[in-house]
């Protein structure tokens, strides 16, 4: 992004909707290498008992990962996190949706997490003149290069105050 369009972000640091030009690829700055105790938790805050994400032996002795799998709910979560600083925050007016949800690769302890967005689309509100829904399209990469996660997102987008 070009110093002029940094100096048009929401005090928090979003952007609004007419910041986002279509076909534009953000590459976040944020990585996060995920854990055991991320898996644990989340999964167990979701009451998903899945031995996939929470049973190292059953993995090692049942599974052809040999190992557990991050919970594919938390990394879509993680992908979209890791999004939302170069993007959206204190702009977004709600989240509208999410389609097109794809795990085509394993994500495990110990893998290192970064994130693209894409903005695939964008068009006014016809009900809200202060606002726009943007269409995102995440993609979740791993340290190897590996897509792990990806998903199109419709954000509620405020405009930029008159």
């Amino acid at each position: 992004m070009n110093e002029a369009l940094e100096a048009k972000r929401h005090p928090r640091g979003g952007l609004y909707f007419e910041d986002f030009p279509e076909g534009h690829v953000f590459s976040h700055r944020l990585t996060r290498t995920v854990t055991q105790m991320d898996n644990m938790l989340f999964s167990n805050m979701t009451l998903n008992p899945q031995p996939l994400h929470i049973d190292a032996h059953f993995c090692a002795t049942e599974t052809e990962w040999g190992q557990p799998l991050m919970n594919s709910l938390f990394t879509l979560g993680l992908m979209i996190g890791i999004s939302v600083n170069d993007t959206t925050v204190g702009t977004t007016i709600a989240n509208l949706g999410m389609t097109d949800v794809k795990f085509p690769n394993p994500l495990f302890e110990g893998d290192t997490v970064n994130v693209t967005t894409e903005v695939a689309g964008k068009r006014e509100s016809k009900s809200r003149p202060d606002a726009g829904i943007v269409d995102f399209v995440h993609r979740a990469y791993k340290q190897d290069g590996k897509l792990v996660a990806e998903c199109r997102r419709q954000a509620f987008m405020r405009k930029r105050p008159a």
